[in-house]
């Protein structure tokens, strides 16, 4: 089950072996390594890419199409003020937040964007103080336990998350123990971690806490739950999705009786940031937070048009042609 539970058994979906063993399990990372980096401990300096990723690594990405530096201000000056005047771009020119997403949030910003477009940062406001309280707070043991055990699996090969009990892993312990005394109903899910892990590369503690709060709440409500069983819901809705976008894949996925939940639980619970290349991630959550769970199941039939070379999914549906960077 995707609780960490005592009960769940090795290589169960969503369990803390399936998914600490899972392919790329050991990649990810960020753009923002201004935050601070653990990447010299242990062992002397480390060099880094622009993801903060470790040279040389598995999950650091090779040479990648830069946007030229005059469009990239281009954008930055444009993004900056839609988020300076929030409120009124949000109430009058919605399309054209959805439609600057879709190129791709510039790195310098993207983290104050997640938080304005998930409603993370309005959560903070109508919370002052809060995040504090339950910092401060000491935790049920039986979740502290298995978070403290799951912190080292989290991207080991991100300059944050390299050194143990290092300022990154202290954080991602931080934000989970918080969301457990949050909501102590739901406790600790392990597909949390690599979730809060992506946030924290791109804000602090806090801000990072209260957009996981709303992607629990609202943007994936009941994925963590024990029994899986929004998943499970979306599980059907992705093969309806493949039925007729791919019917190739859906054919050969039903003949092998490969069900979603068996990768649904990697791909949807982590939110595809140990799944896809890094800069491809980035471009998911963008559009994640802009337009909502959706775009999680577009990814999925997008990546399974690749696996198979179905070419023409790209231009089949809107979110397969805004979709251009999986390809």
């Amino acid at each position: 089950m995707a609780k960490s539970r005592g009960a769940s058994g090795p290589g169960a979906p969503g369990s803390r072996d399936s998914l600490a063993g899972a392919p790329g399990a050991a990649g990810a990372g960020d753009e923002l390594s201004s935050l601070g980096s653990d990447s010299e401990a242990n062992g002397g300096e480390r060099r880094v890419d622009k993801f903060g990723f470790i040279v040389g690594s598995q999950s650091a990405e090779g040479p990648l199409e830069e946007v030229p530096l005059e469009v990239l201000r281009q954008r930055e000056s444009k993004w900056l003020d839609m988020l300076n005047n929030w409120d009124k771009w949000m109430a009058k020119k919605h399309k054209k937040i959805q439609l600057r997403c879709q190129k791709g949030i510039p790195p310098s910003l993207r983290g104050r964007a997640w938080q304005y477009l998930s409603g993370g940062k309005v959560k903070l406001e109508q919370n002052a103080g809060r995040f504090d309280e339950l910092d401060l707070s000491l935790g049920d043991p039986k979740w502290l336990d298995v978070i403290e055990r799951d912190l080292h699996r989290q991207f080991p090969f991100h300059e944050m998350f390299v050194s143990r009990g290092g300022h990154g892993q202290q954080d991602l312990f931080r934000v989970l123990k918080a969301y457990t005394l949050y909501r102590p109903e739901e406790g600790y899910c392990q597909a949390q971690a690599p979730v809060a892990a992506v946030l924290l590369m791109h804000m602090p503690a806090e801000q990072a806490f209260w957009c996981l709060v709303q992607i629990c709440e609202k943007y994936l409500p009941g994925y963590y739950s024990e029994k899986l069983e929004a998943i499970q819901l979306d599980g059907e809705i992705l093969f309806s999705l493949l039925h007729r976008f791919a019917p190739v894949a859906y054919k050969h996925l039903s003949k092998q009786k490969i069900d979603p939940i068996l990768y649904m639980t990697e791909w949807f619970m982590c939110a595809f940031s140990r799944t896809l290349p890094w800069s491809s991630v980035l471009r998911v959550w963008d559009m994640f937070f802009c337009e909502g769970s959706a775009w999680v199941s577009w990814a999925a039939l997008c990546s399974w048009g690749r696996a198979f070379q179905l070419t023409g999914i790209w231009g089949s549906c809107k979110p397969g042609r805004q979709f251009s960077c999986l390809h």
